[in-house]
């Protein structure tokens, strides 16, 4: 029994190497104007199994085992970067993916009101 179990686990712990990315939850880095913007994400697991084989006289014979697992991801906010300068924009308390995208219109406004001071500056 031992060696399924192993199996398993190797299974399960190579899904969520390949699955609990930022990639696979909100993308892959991007560019916004000047900016370089990079999601982050939270990961939480868990996994649990049990197992066990019993004998009832001389021909009743059983084993069994099970195993689960989970995994919650959720994106925080974006590394956000221009030239030598980098910030942390925080998704907010909003949940989900959605919460990260929230940021988007925020980083756009500032980008604009960036080239407008350089503009007038110029």
């Amino acid at each position: 029994m031992e060696l399924h179990f192993e199996e398993l686990l190797g299974r399960i712990t190579d899904f969520i190497k390949s699955e609990a990315k930022t990639e696979t939850v909100v993308g892959e880095q991007f560019e916004l104007g000047e900016f370089k913007c990079v999601p982050v994400i939270k990961v939480g697991m868990g996994f649990g199994s049990g197992g066990g084989e019993g004998k009832e006289g001389n021909t009743k014979k059983g084993e069994g085992m099970g195993a689960g697992a989970g995994v919650g991801i959720q994106p925080i906010g974006f590394l956000v970067t221009k030239g030598d300068n980098i910030s942390f924009l925080a998704a907010g308390k909003t949940h989900g993916l959605a919460a990260a995208f929230e940021k988007v219109p925020d980083l756009i406004e500032k980008i604009i009101k960036s080239r407008e001071k350089e503009e007038a500056a110029v």
